[in-house]
């Protein structure tokens, strides 16, 4: 392959769209980024504006190719990697969305998921999907449109609309609304697929009364264009797209995680852990989920067992936004570094409920171990001790549902920036927390999915080539960590208490 080989990694996100254009050494060359609104019309709900998010991501592609010097013809490939359950319901006809997409933080049919718990759906559920009924996924939220929408289920069962995640609206827009698909790991995050025979199940469309037909077809995570011709047309040149990964997938693959045991965290406005458990689909007694990591070509699917911590660098966020105790994110470790400790403070930030392992959407954030001399500095350490915090309950599980000891995690996003919060992450886990050499690792594993595909290079390439980072070694005591994780179950058992 040429030097001059360049690959595409489109990077759409929860606050953002980027674009970046990575050369044959995997060396970012440029990186162009867009911020989209986000909606709140109530308590729960959280929306996007889907043909925002397409014009949005059309501009960073300009924007990312123009930064490079290429034209679209210099492209060898495009990897596409996305938020993850978030729904758009569009015509098929005029490519125009029936409504809002409902973001993957809404929580308007917890009450739908607590019923489907109750009248007692959630071991097919969790058999067939490895998920558990939430509504974080895409089932419920495509049931809601099709029902509250008017005339929706009837149109979509003529075949008239079309669902996707993210990855499938912008492939269907890059492709002149010609294509309609989706990859594996996107597919097994919707509630609606069956991740042991890798086909949408059936009983479960019948569940959630959802016409087949509105449904995309499910790619590998990485194709030849002989195996899917699929294209993107930019400015009237067809790029082949050769790798398709929800975020979190894409960041694993990016992180190099290609071995049974291996985990990574990606610190964003969520906290996103997987553990690598090879072919294995590993049913976890932990809460936690079980999810399809990947997909080469024809290769058996690779699996992984997930945690999602709701509310990561979102926390710091609300200190901007809605405290106003410091004017940008990246000052809060400052702040935070003002005092040797949080004063005994907990932050519990269960805006929207708590992931994993608690799978409860009643929870509420709260502060505990307020003082009169609680100051601004302690809310922000607090704050950060809080993302370690979950993170740390969440690999716990993992550990004990895999039977893999935690040699090393692997961290990327803009959290993992945060020295203050990785040290800690290392002092709670006992184990060292290991950054990427640069935290896009998303976009990354997007490319390196694309490469692999369009045979720039090969898995094993992908994983000779990782690099580290910054590393930080546990400082703290063993019994100082055991005891600081029982005072924060404490703390967690008043948010569920307290509803």
């Amino acid at each position: 392959m040429s030097m001059k080989a360049y690959v595409l990694a489109i990077d759409q996100g929860t606050t953002s769209s980027r674009s970046m254009v990575f050369d044959q050494q995997r060396r970012i060359i440029s990186l162009a980024q867009r911020e989209h609104q986000q909606s709140y019309p109530r308590s729960g709900w959280v929306e996007h504006d889907a043909a925002q998010i397409w014009s949005t991501q059309s501009a960073t592609i300009a924007d990312a190719l123009k930064q490079a010097g290429l034209a679209p013809r210099d492209l060898s490939a495009i990897g596409l990697t996305n938020q993850r359950e978030t729904t758009v319901v569009w015509d098929r006809g005029s490519g125009v969305p029936i409504g809002p997409a409902i973001v993957w933080q809404d929580r308007r049919t917890a009450d739908r998921c607590a019923a489907l718990l109750a009248q007692g759906h959630g071991p097919l559920i969790s058999s067939r999907t490895g998920l558990l009924p939430d509504s974080y996924f895409s089932a419920t939220k495509l049931e809601w449109l099709l029902r509250e929408v008017p005339g929706a289920r009837a149109r979509a069962a003529r075949g008239e609309l079309a669902f996707g995640t993210i990855d499938s609206w912008l492939i269907w827009n890059l492709s002149g609304g010609r294509t309609h698909v989706t990859d594996i790991s996107n597919a097994s995050r919707t509630m609606l697929f069956n991740i042991h025979t890798g086909e949408w199940d059936e009983e479960l469309l019948q569940l959630f009364d959802i016409p087949r037909g509105c449904l995309p077809r499910v790619l590998p995570c990485a194709f030849s264009t002989a195996a899917e011709p699929l294209c993107a047309e930019l400015d009237g040149v067809s790029v082949p797209i050769t790798g398709i990964a929800g975020d979190q997938q894409a960041a694993l693959f990016g992180q190099a995680c290609l071995s049974p045991g291996m985990a990574k965290n990606t610190y964003g406005t969520g906290c996103f852990l997987l553990m690598n458990t090879g072919t294995t689909v590993m049913q976890s007694r932990q809460h936690l989920l079980a999810t399809v990591a990947w997909r080469v070509g024809t290769d058996a699917p690779q699996y992984a067992l997930e945690g999602s911590v709701f509310v990561g660098g979102a926390a710091v966020q609300w200190l901007r936004d809605g405290l106003g105790l410091i004017e940008d994110s990246a000052a809060v470790e400052a702040l935070a570094r003002r005092v040797p400790d949080s004063a005994g403070v907990h932050f519990v930030p269960a805006f929207t409920g708590l992931g994993a392992p608690y799978w409860d959407p009643q929870a509420r954030g709260a502060l505990l171990g307020l003082t009169r001399g609680t100051s601004a500095a302690h809310i922000a350490r607090a704050t950060l001790e809080a993302i370690a915090f979950q993170c740390t309950d969440v690999l716990k599980a993992m550990q004990a549902d895999s039977g893999h000891p935690l040699h090393e995690l692997r961290v990327d996003g803009g959290g993992s920036r945060n020295a203050l919060l990785m040290q800690f992450q290392a002092d709670l886990l006992g184990a060292p927390v290991v950054c990427a050499q640069h935290s896009e690792s998303t976009a990354l594993g997007a490319a390196c999915l694309a490469g692999v595909g369009a045979e720039i290079w090969s898995v094993a390439e992908v994983a000779a080539g990782w690099q580290s980072g910054a590393t930080y070694v546990p400082r703290m005591s063993r019994d100082e960590a055991a005891s600081r994780l029982q005072r924060w179950a404490l703390a967690v058992a008043s948010t569920r208490s307290f509803q």
